[in-house]
């Protein structure tokens, strides 16, 4: 870490309290000057501290926007967010991983806007991502594998950003297959895992993650007022954005791993405990028609196992799901 990176560290786990500069000045090698420099570079970037004669700094308050350095403090990761791209706007993170990926940037290599003009769902909806309210960004993947274990990862990430939003929040979220992250049955985070072959090789993967944060109500368009919501209205507390995105591409990094070394089984039996899709009488609708039935499970291919009221299996591969409240 960088100098002002360390101070940081360490007034943050000050919690409030007042460190003396004769404690940074010894902790970080350098001197009062240089430590009075490196507040001012951390006022620079949005942070606001409290300066005492005798008592020191103590740590005020932090940016609003998601902070680059203290994302990378809050990572406990060896790759995944490690390289991180920050844009105040863009149309969509998705196509700036896209061009990181064709420049041969590295795995795990992220783009985290603070608004998307663009954002994009399934099937080519659009997400609203306004400035400042959310997690809008997208991470590159490059997985060994066949082309059709590819929606696998989309399940996985739907594992990580769920177990990553209950513990930052508190919040009761569950997967609705294949990857929407629900607050008592309102959509609090969209995922889109898009996919890159060549010659029948999957050369990579991005995995793109929108989770509504701090949204009050009146920031919803009409429209989604009745569909969507955000850890911030569920809670009744804001959450802090930085924290999560680290949380979540943490969660993610481990999940990622351990997939590769274990196989898809583990994440299987993770989903399904966090599922609210499971054994319900469901509704599937996709282009060859619509489907009834009870989900009863994964198939190892990661598609969905739904039992017709005739008793006979089908495997759902993609489809919108639905349910009667």
């Amino acid at each position: 870490m960088t100098k002002h990176e360390d101070l940081l560290h360490m007034l943050l786990n000050a919690e409030g309290r007042f460190v003396s500069g004769e404690e940074i000045s010894r902790n970080l090698s350098i001197s009062r000057t240089a430590v009075w420099k490196h507040v001012n570079k951390l006022r620079d970037m949005g942070y606001e501290f409290e300066a005492v004669s005798r008592k020191g700094y103590r740590l005020v308050t932090k940016p609003d926007s998601i902070d680059a350095t203290g994302l990378q403090l809050a990572l406990d990761t060896t790759v995944f967010g490690r390289k991180a791209v920050f844009l105040a706007s863009t149309l969509s993170t998705q196509g700036d991983v896209l061009k990181l990926a064709e420049q041969g940037q590295a795995e795990g290599a992220v783009v985290i806007a603070e608004e998307q003009t663009g954002g994009r769902g399934r099937f080519g909806r659009q997400w609203f991502s306004p400035p400042g309210k959310g997690i809008w960004m997208s991470v590159l993947l490059r997985p060994d594998l066949p082309l059709q274990h590819t929606p696998q990862l989309t399940l996985l990430t739907g594992v990580a950003v769920c177990r990553a939003v209950r513990a930052c929040s508190g919040a009761d979220a569950g997967i609705k297959w294949p990857n929407d992250v629900l607050i008592d049955g309102r959509k609090v985070c969209g995922i889109l895992l898009e996919s890159t072959v060549e010659d029948h090789e999957v050369r990579y993967c991005i995995a793109g993650i929108g989770v509504d944060v701090n949204f009050d109500p009146e920031d919803y368009p009409e429209d989604l007022t009745t569909i969507a919501t955000s850890l911030k209205m569920e809670t009744g507390q804001s959450v802090d954005r930085t924290k999560l995105t680290a949380a979540i591409l943490t969660e993610l990094e481990q999940l990622y791993f351990l997939y590769q070394k274990e196989g898809f089984g583990v994440i299987s039996a993770l989903w399904e405990a966090l599922s609210v899709s499971m054994n319900r009488e469901i509704t599937v609708t996709n282009p060859h028609g619509v489907i009834e039935g009870k989900a009863i499970g994964l198939d190892p291919s990661g598609a969905l196992v739904v039992e017709k009221r005739d008793g006979e299996h089908t495997l759902i591969i993609s489809g919108e799901i639905s349910w009667k409240s």
